[in-house]
């Protein structure tokens, strides 16, 4: 008699959840994107982009596909890079100049 393993059942489970929830958030990044929602020079899109690579990347654990996991460390790449970028920058000091 086989016996079930609903521990590794339950870890595949949440890490296929994790990678639904990932292409959700996808599709919702993109279509915010596309109905001017969300604004690309602003970094809340890569933010959601981070967090649906980082969701998809996690249910790769239970499914193992090289090139969506390639796939998916650039889009982590690329999106850490457009947040970078697109802090908030400092004010430059006030220079008083005094005769």
């Amino acid at each position: 008699m086989h016996s079930l393993d609903l521990t590794t059942l339950d870890a595949q489970f949440i890490c296929r959840a994790f990678g639904l929830l990932g292409f959700a958030i996808y599709a919702s990044a993109f279509f915010c994107l596309s109905t001017g929602r969300l604004d690309s020079k602003r970094p809340e899109y890569f933010v959601m982009v981070l967090a649906a690579a980082s969701c998809v990347m996690v249910s790769l654990w239970a499914d193992f596909n090289l090139s969506a996991a390639l796939i998916q460390g650039f889009y982590i790449l690329m999106a850490l890079g457009g947040i970078a970028l697109r802090k908030e920058p400092k004010p430059a000091p006030v220079r008083v100049l005094s005769s």
